[in-house]
């Protein structure tokens, strides 16, 4: 991957948060960003310039459906691949995720391999 990519890692648990952030920066993402719901994240990504969004789905104010569904008719932020987690791994949940846009899916709690292996999938499909 020649250009680095700018996550940005929304959940409302802050130790799920730097979870993430630790295992992207151990396969090669340093470049993070964090949000504690969908509102605070949809702010970020409107005035910041991400790559990429890794986002629980269960989170108060709004969560990662509604933050998704918001991202995919924003004509500036549509184009955004995001990865939804997390800790219930509804058929639903899992059915809605990729019928509204979501890049993948993954289910808490996760490892470094199965994480790397998710994005690889992912930059695989885009071409990234």
């Amino acid at each position: 991957m020649s250009t680095p990519m700018k996550f940005l890692i929304v959940d409302d648990f802050s130790t799920m948060r730097r979870i993430v952030r630790n295992l992207l920066k151990e396969i090669g993402h340093a470049d993070a960003d964090e949000a504690e719901d969908g509102v605070v994240a949809l702010n970020k990504l409107r005035n910041g310039n991400f790559s990429f969004v890794v986002s629980d789905i269960n989170m108060p104010n709004m969560n990662g459906f509604e933050l998704l569904a918001e991202i995919k008719k924003d004509e500036k932020l549509k184009h955004l691949p995001v990865l939804m987690v997390t800790a219930e791994a509804r058929k639903e949940d899992i059915v809605l995720a990729a019928q509204s846009g979501a890049a993948g899916y993954i289910v808490k709690p996760f490892t470094k391999a199965t994480l790397e292996d998710k994005l690889g999938n992912i930059f695989k499909k885009l071409g990234i």
